[in-house]
């Protein structure tokens, strides 16, 4: 049997919106949750779906700056979201937007997510990690799970860790699958490249969907820090992990058709939760956007 290639369309896919009639706020939109093998949808869905909305809402040229996010319920699997957006302010420099999911009739996510004109002034970035080796020079996930097995791992979380997430994603040190590649460290890197290049997205223009492309993509590792520290393993037979509250920055503008460097360091971890922070850098160094997430981590 011949395997579909990895592709990128499972990102372009989710953050394709559908205009519906708003029943609670301004605007509305519906989107649809993408295939995993976990018994409820990726909350890179919900974060990167409601960013999505909040821009198609903001017509006069400001970028998304940052957005505020609590999930509040978990989202069923290849199920239509409806996003309802309230345009809470819209002045000269900033806009502000309210959103909410609801799935089932009721609530699963809220945000608040904020727009700037942008204007001229100094600009300063955290340095760039010369050491972290090139992503040439890593396995792929595909790569590193072949042959391996154990755990809670099956045939379908294989495949989707190495080609089901839209990007190719190599980790420093190795990644945390199966066992915890190298020491008890708090933090990591991950390269990240889409498989192959974004289709355009209808509603946003190139830029506001690669936003929503490092909004999808920063919460697959974004706690894998906190794993590291407490020797726990995606793999590890009854662990439970899920979103519970995030925060996202958008610097600056940059594409994400190439390789980006997620770099990651967890902060806290106790009473059944983790706090991870993230930052991601193209590969000239320049700093992209930072995310702080926390999230539930319940053992066996």
């Amino acid at each position: 049997m011949t395997r579909t290639p990895p592709t990128s369309a499972v990102l372009t896919d989710a953050i394709t919106l559908k205009p519906a009639r708003p029943d609670h706020f301004d605007l509305a939109f519906t989107a649809t949750t993408q295939p995993c093998p976990w018994p409820k949808a990726y909350g890179g869905d919900l974060v990167a779906q409601a960013a999505a909305a909040a821009m198609r809402s903001v017509t006069d040229g400001k970028s998304l700056h940052s957005m505020h996010s609590y999930f509040l319920r978990p989202a069923d699997i290849g199920a239509e979201v409806r996003y309802e957006v309230e345009v809470v302010r819209d002045g000269r420099g900033y806009s502000t937007r309210q959103v909410r999911g609801y799935q089932n009739g009721k609530p699963l996510y809220v945000c608040l997510a904020g727009f700037a004109a942008g204007e001229a002034g100094a600009a300063f970035h955290t340095a760039f990690d010369e050491d972290v080796p090139g992503p040439e020079e890593l396995s792929t996930s595909a790569e590193y799970l072949a042959g391996r097995t154990g755990g809670s791992m099956t045939e379908e979380s294989k495949a989707y860790w190495s080609g089901g997430r839209g990007f190719d994603m190599r980790h420093v040190p190795g990644p945390v699958y199966l066992t915890v590649e190298g020491e008890r460290l708090p933090h990591q890197a991950v390269w990240l490249r889409p498989f192959d290049p974004l289709r355009p997205v209808d509603g946003l223009t190139d830029a506001q969907r690669d936003l929503a492309a490092l909004a999808y993509a920063c919460d697959y590792t974004i706690l894998e820090p906190v794993l590291r520290v407490l020797d726990l393993a995606w793999a590890e037979p009854g662990l439970v992990t899920a979103s519970l509250d995030h925060a996202m920055w958008f610097h600056r503008p940059g594409p994400v058709d190439g390789w980006l460097l997620y770099v990651q360091e967890a902060v806290a971890a106790d009473a059944g939760r983790g706090l991870g922070t993230g930052r991601f850098f193209t590969g000239d160094h320049r700093h992209l956007a930072t995310v702080v997430q926390e999230g539930l981590i319940r053992p066996t």
